[in-house]
């Protein structure tokens, strides 16, 4: 008898998600991924002043607020056509690349890590290290008061779970220099956006930020801070776990999806050649875009932003007659929630009418990193661990880059106050796209002007591509496929489902909240 479980919603994300799955014979068989928060940006930027969309937008999210600014600034400078000065460049790649260190690694640790390893391990540590002791002696306390939050209420542990004293209580360790080094992070990151963590300062045409050669010198010093955990404590984690203890769930390849890949140009090294480059901040970049279709291991197409579109066959929203698929540029955000056969706030996007992955791993293939390749060419398959390592490589490949970025950028400032704005009017008529990979995955905005202001501005992010729903053909999204065929031996515990879905780092914030506060259950698992 198959069995049919909800996870209502799916904790230790960002946003509101319900799964569901039913079970036969251990194994995943079918699977929903339901968004059940409402998304109405779109609606509430109308008519605005198009200056103002990147304030806006960047309160869209408060995790990853920095790509809003910057894909949304990218918009209007390709609406307008101007072309941002150096330090205005260097100064979005540096707040970019800081945010991408960061988020990483506190999904990692906070967000992930916990779903691996047995916390109460800990309490079975006998090292001599003084730190690690404290840490056991904390945790022991805390599990006799029955006061074990944040590290539970948890799944229980299962096979592929790290029970190591030693491991899991040093683990635990960088769980909490993370949480420090985030901290730290924001305090460093604020001297070019003005606020954390909603940047006032990334706008149409640069930054408004003026850093002194003094501000830039503490700003490196917090960097390398950030960039020395993720080189000698991140990577290595994720290393020696990913082809060790996990590595069986590599080969296994748990959590695949369609074998679809998408990812948007990143890290400007130069300024727009051509009127289209304005979407993308520069002509060459730290990091590609490519398109990979059928197979994670086929070659890398460009992106063609023409064959984009959003279906809403099950979700909650309601195109005009005739229509079933917009273009984002044309799009439209009209809400029925009680439209038959739906059953999600997300929006089902397409390219070229096929589902695609977005986020570390789709980055990873298009620009073949090579520790990824390695564990490919071992016997790994594009799935969570393959996730989980993306994120930690890359988090050192920006993370290096952006040790140049600061000496080139204390470089201006030393010869003079840096100006990283440049100004222009506000057209009368005008469409503009903006493009980047947020740490979650492939980000645009479109912002079409009439009159001077915002007739119609469409927002597709990095978990509305994974979190999609089914599309018109009844084709699966990507945290439904990656659900197909998952080992569930116990359905009271189904703990990779959740493995899964949080390799993805979902984020649902993209939204306004219309969940009603005498039903919203803190958490609900049914199995039936």
């Amino acid at each position: 008898m198959g069995h049919r479980i909800v996870i209502d919603p799916i904790t230790r994300i960002e946003g509101h998600l319900k799964i569901e799955v039913e079970v036969e014979n251990g194994r995943v068989v079918d699977a929903w991924s339901a968004g059940t928060m409402a998304r109405g940006w779109e609606v509430l930027l109308q008519d605005k002043d198009p200056r103002d969309a990147p304030y806006i937008t960047a309160r869209v999210c408060a995790v990853c607020e920095g790509v809003h600014s910057i894909a949304s600034a990218q918009a209007l400078d390709h609406a307008f056509g101007v072309e941002i000065p150096e330090a205005g460049r260097l100064m979005r790649n540096l707040f970019c690349s800081g945010l991408y260190m960061h988020d990483h690694f506190i999904h990692f640790y906070v967000l992930s890590a916990l779903d691996y390893l047995d916390i109460m391990a800990v309490a079975g540590y006998k090292g001599n290290d003084l730190q690690l002791q404290a840490l056991r002696d904390k945790i022991v306390g805390l599990v006799e008061k029955k006061d074990t939050s944040p590290f539970t209420p948890r799944y229980k542990p299962d096979e592929f779970s790290v029970t190591d004293p030693e491991l899991v209580t040093t683990l635990v360790s960088h769980y909490i220099k993370a949480v420090e080094l985030k901290a730290k992070s924001q305090k460093m990151l604020a001297i070019i956006s003005g606020i954390q963590p909603n940047p006032a300062t990334i706008l149409m045409g640069g930054c408004t930020a003026t850093p002194s050669r003094e501000q830039l010198i503490e700003f490196k010093a917090l960097w390398e801070e950030q960039i020395k955990f993720v080189n000698e404590v991140y990577l290595p984690d994720v290393l020696y776990l990913g082809t060790g203890a996990l590595f069986p769930l590599a080969t296994a390849g748990l959590g695949s999806t369609h074998g679809n890949y998408l990812c948007y140009p990143m890290f400007p090294q130069d300024n727009p050649r051509s009127q289209d480059d304005y979407a993308f901040g520069g002509s060459n970049h730290l990091m590609n875009g490519g398109v990979i279709t059928g197979g994670e291991i086929n070659q890398a197409q460009p992106v063609d932003f023409g064959q984009i579109t959003e279906e809403v066959e099950h979700s909650w929203y309601t195109y005009p007659p005739g229509s079933t698929s917009l273009h984002p540029s044309v799009g439209v955000t009209e809400f029925n929630p009680r439209k038959d056969n739906a059953y999600s706030f997300v929006k089902a996007p397409r390219y070229g009418g096929l589902p695609m992955e977005v986020g570390p791993l789709a980055r990873g293939l298009v620009n073949r990193y090579p520790a990824l390749m390695d564990v490919i060419k071992a016997g790994g398959k594009a799935g969570v661990v393959a996730r989980h390592l993306c994120r930690a490589v890359e988090s050192k490949i920006v993370g290096e880059a952006g040790l140049a970025w600061i000496d080139r950028l204390t470089e201006l400032a030393t010869a003079g106050p840096i100006v990283g704005m440049k100004e222009k009017p506000v057209p009368r008529k005008a469409n503009g796209m903006g493009a980047w990979d947020a740490p979650r995955g492939a980000l645009a905005h479109w912002v079409n002007i009439q009159d001077y202001r915002i007739k119609n501005y469409q927002l597709v992010v990095p978990s509305t591509w994974n979190a999609s729903p089914r599309d018109e053909r009844g084709i699966r999204g990507p945290y439904e496929e990656s659900l197909i065929g998952a080992p569930v031996p116990d359905v009271e515990n189904p703990i990779n489902l959740v493995r899964i879905i949080r390799s993805f780092d979902p984020c649902l914030a993209c939204a306004i909240h219309l969940i009603d506060p005498e039903s919203n259950d803190i958490k609900v698992v049914k199995i039936s």
